[in-house]
């Protein structure tokens, strides 16, 4: 899977199928964000009646919000405590991903004040105890959809389960183990709601443009372009300015060594499709195995970059689009939870979706009419998002190697230069061992 004989003998033996299915999602997704636009600019009418298979796709995606925290928030408390007692090395990568997490949730913030996405659109707020203009039929399919269960008691439970299962040692590990097995229910079931996407946005998008017209589109684009911009700042001159300063090493040259893992996260979206490539070459570079075995995994989970940019920068975007724009106090909780809820995001696509369904349903419930726009662009910036997660851990795992001195500066040096090139045949080996057969089916995939 992860060399390139491997790829190919991945793609002959069933592991491309997935690849495939996540492309005709995507490919679905694109071509229903421009019908519907199409629909919403050239019948606005009709457009706005599709209003409903927004706002169904919506409530489902709120139905999942509870368990995926809850389920996320347990497990991610267990595993901060696992990584802690491995030493220095965990606890420093643990507080490097905390800080670094917080700044790119505060850097989303910013740009989004600074821009204004989503301004002027006036969309109309969510209310799910209206009762819209619709027929006995659309009535009771969003019937049929369960009611939402409250986040913020959700996310209190979840850390006190977390708290109590760590004092409970070895008796609690059967129970989050089976917290562990009610995650991939729940990301399963996740993942199914998600092919439901391409209709949600279809929906989504020919009601806003039918309402709005081009200026929701135009709006959109703004959303796109800024985040694109903000992470393409935040690898070159945040990440590239700290690792210069710590480790002397070139952002340009760990990007350029790490290429053909860049190349396979844009074409699935999905950061952990490079995940043991990436352990096989910060090895190479010269970071030691037991700094790359904590960090490498641990970020994976813990240190989301793109994704933190993603969460404030949407939470404003809908926010101004729906008329209510957040003031200072409401921007600062909600980073605060974002902090929290973004350790969650980590598992598959569909997961940030709802953990930004959650951080808006949490402050003003009101704004969950305006995820339905987010969920038309939202495949539009997943490579971002991946690529900026990849590199956020690549990085850290030469600053950790580099601060507990675990790091040959030399072999670093003779990698980067071009003169000890990677060699791919020993992906083979490493990528039987990273992935036995019969959990990688269930092992959830990470996009945010």
């Amino acid at each position: 899977m992860t060399s390139q004989r491997g790829e190919s003998a991945v793609a002959t033996t069933g592991g491309r199928r997935g690849l495939d299915k996540s492309h005709y999602l995507y490919i679905a997704v694109i071509l229903a964000v421009v019908l519907g636009a199409v629909v919403g600019l050239l019948f606005p009418e009709v457009g706005k009646s599709l209003k409903p298979l927004g706002d169904g796709f919506i409530k489902l995606i709120k139905m999942m919000i509870a368990p995926v925290i809850f389920c996320t928030i347990v497990l991610g408390i267990g595993s901060i405590a696992k990584a802690a007692t491995v030493g220095k090395v965990g606890g420093l990568a643990l507080g490097y991903f905390v800080a670094m997490s917080t700044f790119a949730l505060a850097i989303g913030l910013v740009v989004g004040n600074l821009i204004h996405p989503g301004e002027g659109l006036k969309l109309t707020p969510y209310d799910p105890n209206k009762k819209a203009a619709t027929d006995s039929t659309v009535d009771f399919l969003m019937g049929i959809i369960p009611s939402d269960i409250p986040v913020l008691p959700t996310l209190l439970a979840a850390i006190l389960v977390g708290f109590a299962l760590q004092k409970m040692g070895k008796q609690g590990t059967p129970i989050l183990t089976a917290i562990g097995h009610g995650q991939r229910l729940v990301f399963r079931i996740l993942i199914m709601i998600m092919w439901l996407a391409p209709v949600g946005a279809f929906g989504a998008i020919a009601a806003v443009v039918g309402a709005t017209g081009a200026q929701a589109i135009l709006s959109m684009f703004t959303l796109m372009l800024a985040f694109y911009i903000t992470c393409a700042v935040f690898i070159v001159v945040i990440l590239g300015s700290l690792l210069r300063a710590v480790a002397g090493v070139n952002i340009f040259k760990l990007m350029k060594y790490l290429a053909r893992e860049y190349l396979l996260i844009f074409s699935t979206s999905s950061s952990e499709a490079a995940l043991p490539r990436l352990i096989a070459k910060m090895e190479h570079l010269g970071v030691s195995k037991p700094v790359v075995g904590v960090t490498v995994p641990t970020g994976y989970s813990f240190n989301l970059d793109g994704t933190a940019i993603y969460l404030t920068m949407a939470s404003l975007f809908v926010a101004n689009a729906m008329g209510t724009p957040l003031d200072l106090g409401a921007q600062i909780s909600l980073l605060v939870f974002m902090i929290i809820a973004s350790k969650g995001a980590a598992g598959v696509t569909g997961a940030g979706l709802a953990t930004l369904a959650a951080g808006l349903q949490a402050h003003k419930p009101e704004l969950l009419g305006g995820v339905g726009m987010i969920v038309g662009i939202d495949r539009f910036m997943s490579e971002a998002r991946a690529l900026t997660n990849f590199t956020g851990n690549a990085v850290a795992t030469v600053l950790i190697g580099t601060w507990v001195k675990e790091i040959d500066n030399d072999q670093v040096e003779r990698v980067l230069s071009g003169s000890e090139p990677f060699d791919e045949t020993t992906m083979i080996a490493h990528g039987a061992e990273a992935e036995p057969a019969p959990e990688a089916e269930h092992r959830p995939k990470a996009t945010i």
